[in-house]
């Protein structure tokens, strides 16, 4: 059983081409896959349904797109800070001040910058993005290039086994580089949330992946998302006195007004 969704040419009309598609199934679907030509590419039309789906977030008390595209890629850091000194800077300065103000949700940068390796009874620290970034870059530029060498995994058994609720969405992350250098990236999600994540997480992919391609010398490639399961997700609560949140209705309501926009 799978959703297959035609290729899409932007990272915002393959969230909303998955997030129709999703919705005509009765507002759940399983293996949801959908490629998008050039996830850094945003048209005006793309631009008006940013702000519109930000808007609904932020007036529904709920991370703003900004921040849920973060938690893959801080596009704001690296151009502070640069390259190579904003991982240090993300460990140092962002990573606390989150871990004060949520249990394990968006530190997907942290997982794809941060693991330890045991070998030999000891412990060491290891970057696997910067790792995948130096080792891509040196074959980028050999004449003999392994393309099929690239993956980077966020599930991690000794986090995540176990656990039935406050899990990671995204699980596998598989670069590759076509014969002509171009990088492409394939990503698989346990569970995509299409209203209250779908969009930032296109926008922070899109992000990782630019980076890797700039920071490899490989050209940018294609975006393919697999979501295992999908939904249109509502629900709301209270929490200090406000409603969080949205109804079925008003998610729909946006995905109709986003298509209207995008008309």
């Amino acid at each position: 059983m799978y959703l297959p969704i035609e290729p899409q040419p932007t990272g915002v009309q393959g969230w909303l081409a998955a997030a129709t598609a999703v919705e005509a199934q009765g507002g759940e679907a399983h293996n949801v896959v959908i490629d998008i030509a050039d996830p850094l590419r945003e048209s005006e039309k793309d631009a008006e349904i940013i702000r519109e789906v930000d808007r609904f977030l932020r007036d529904h008390r709920r991370n703003a797109l900004s921040g849920v595209a973060n938690t893959i890629f801080p596009q704001s850091l690296r151009d502070r800070h640069g390259p190579e000194h904003f991982y240090e800077v993300y460990r140092d300065r962002v990573l606390p001040r989150m871990k004060k103000i949520t249990r394990d949700w968006g530190r997907y940068f942290d997982r794809l910058t941060h693991w330890k390796k045991v070998q030999n009874g000891q412990v060491t620290i290891i970057n696997p993005l910067d790792d995948l970034v130096r080792f891509m870059r040196e074959q980028v530029a050999s004449d003999r290039t392994y393309r099929n060498a690239y993956e980077m995994t966020i599930y991690d058994p000794g986090r995540d086994a176990g656990k039935v609720s406050n899990r990671q969405c995204l699980s596998f992350l598989s670069f590759k580089l076509t014969d002509d250098n171009r990088l492409l990236l394939t990503v698989m999600y346990r569970n995509h949330a299409y209203i209250a994540r779908g969009l930032g997480n296109f926008i922070g992919l899109g992000r990782l992946q630019a980076f890797v391609s700039e920071q490899s010398g490989a050209g940018m490639g294609s975006l393919t998302c697999i979501s295992t399961h999908a939904e249109i997700d509502y629900g709301k609560n209270t929490r200090d006195g406000q409603v969080e949140g949205w109804s079925r209705a008003e998610a729909l309501v946006l995905l109709a007004e986003c298509r209207k926009l995008n008309s």
